[in-house]
């Protein structure tokens, strides 16, 4: 068998899994070029909480930073990830944003899609894939692995074999929990080579302790991918380490080979940027937690999910709350636990606490077990079904719930162009998405349009290998991050929006 491959996820579900989603462009520009020159298959830089934090929080323009990021990173593919029908949000929309979303995503410099429902159901992946075939881009069809009566291997194959025939281009088992064991990730991976016969990757999270053991099972079943971090944004919620990753393969046939004293500088680079966001961390979230196998709340959500019960006066609620997630997926019908639908069951679980079992019911809950969020893989519980009834008269919907969805895109332009708001796709759906958050980050642009972003061309190697450096000083209105890595430099300044 061929060299198993690296994808790295430092720039996105590294931060998003350990702090919150809250590392800054200007933070990520300096490692870019490095990252870039290592060899790895891929950079996931983009999508998931990523758009949400960067309106948010960081009152950056998510597409600003893809095109920053592909700038500074061009010759290694760009990752995002997808929530299908969602596409970064929590409820659905309709196809004709889906696909403006995806046009602008892929014109901005993505390159590789992955694209997945929370209910594993595959009607909410059609337009998308679809779509991102149309634009020439790679679409990798998503498994959202998780444990219940109804999950099995033979299903989740199945389920990859309808991915082929959908036309995605590779598959990826997405083990948002980290809860796949060594044993079950080698037989999903020998089954599906076997029986689907396109590339595979696994994706996984340390949170339970079993991600770097599981990756080296796919490897011996003969995966083509795996996805690693670096640390300090690695392992525990994230994902495993690459030097790790690299030193557990060691004398391994498919061992792959990247530069360890690049991996090592980078690694004293992010530790510098780590500190900065200090306080979206939490020791919680680096070490391992075997309830995690109980419980199932992926990693990138248990970082933002502290944070909440914080704000809620219920941060010593967090076990009370975390064992009510069980019975509130096995009343929905088992569903896997990844964005929109752990959110929704975390908060309805929190709910549960504080009020009682069921005696609130987040309009979000309610749509699931009504089948808007799409078809469940179980049973949803009749008594929840009696309950929302009850209350409000609704009933389980039937088909595809994107079909009933009107389209949205000519009102979208009509809106923005009422405010003399930009109206092309890029601003018609992080409108769509984000409305407050978007206005309030381009209103300083109408008068006088700010480049967020400036990436300073790298000064000449220096003449022997100089050691990291990690450096965030004030330099005018923005902010200056600088990175030496082997004798290279790179730098980038974000200037702050008045």
């Amino acid at each position: 068998m061929k060299t198993v491959q690296f994808n790295n996820t430092v720039l996105r579900d590294g931060h998003q899994s350990l702090a919150a989603t809250r590392m800054t462009t200007a933070q990520m520009l300096p490692a870019a070029p490095i990252l870039d020159g290592m060899g790895f298959a891929g950079l996931e830089t983009w999508g998931g909480a990523t758009v949400d934090s960067c309106l948010r929080f960081l009152g950056e323009n998510p597409f600003d930073r893809l095109r920053a990021l592909k700038k500074a990173a061009p010759q290694t593919p760009q990752i995002m990830l997808l929530r299908g029908q969602n596409i970064v949000q929590y409820t659905s929309f309709p196809d004709d944003v889906v696909e403006a979303f995806i046009r602008a995503d892929a014109a901005a410099g993505q390159d590789i899609f992955r694209i997945f429902d929370a209910l594993n159901d595959t009607r909410n992946l059609i337009t998308a894939i679809k779509t991102v075939k149309a634009c020439g881009k790679h679409a990798r069809g998503e498994i959202c692995y998780t444990t219940s009566p109804v999950h099995t291997v033979e299903a989740f194959v199945k389920m990859g074999i309808e991915l082929r025939a959908m036309g995605c281009d590779s598959i990826g088992i997405k083990d948002m929990s980290g809860v796949i064991a060594p044993r079950v990730a080698y037989d999903m991976v020998a089954q599906l080579r076997q029986r689907v016969g396109l590339p595979i990757t696994l994706h996984t999270h340390d949170t339970a302790g079993l991600g770097a053991s599981s990756y080296l099972a796919a490897i011996d079943a003969g995966v083509d991918i795996v996805e690693t971090s670096i640390a300090p944004f690695a392992n525990g919620t994230a994902q495993p380490d690459t030097l790790r990753m690299l030193a557990l393969l060691e004398g391994h046939p498919r061992c792959p080979s990247y530069d360890r004293e690049k991996l090592a500088q980078l690694r004293e680079y992010f530790t510098g940027v780590y500190k900065e966001l200090g306080k979206f961390t939490s020791p919680d979230n680096e070490r391992v937690d075997s309830d995690t196998l109980i419980y199932q709340v992926p990693g990138g959500m248990l970082s933002n999910f502290r944070n909440q019960l914080k704000e809620q006066n219920m941060a010593d609620k967090f076990e009370q709350v975390m064992s009510e997630i069980f019975h509130v997926r096995e009343a929905l019908g088992w569903i896997p636990l990844v964005t929109p639908t752990s959110q929704i069951v975390g908060t309805q679980a929190m709910m549960n606490v504080k009020f009682g079992r069921w005696k609130t019911i987040a309009p979000a809950a309610a749509d699931i077990a009504l089948n808007k969020y799409g078809r469940p893989p179980g049973t949803v519980s009749a008594e929840l079904i009696k309950l929302i009834f009850d209350r409000t008269g609704q009933k389980p919907v039937e088909g595809r719930n994107a079909d009933a969805l009107p389209p949205r895109m000519p009102k979208l332009r009509e809106e923005l162009a009422a405010k003399n708001l930009p109206t092309d796709d890029e601003a018609c759906v992080l409108h769509a998405m984000f409305p407050q958050e978007f206005a309030k980050l381009h209103a300083p642009k109408v008068a006088a349009p700010a480049t967020p972003v400036v990436v300073a061309s790298p000064p000449a190697a220096a003449a022997a290998p100089a050691p990291a450096s990690h450096a965030a000083a004030p330099t005018g209105p923005g902010k200056r991050y600088r990175l030496t890595v082997a004798g290279q430099t790179t730098e980038a300044l974000v200037e702050e929006l008045n």
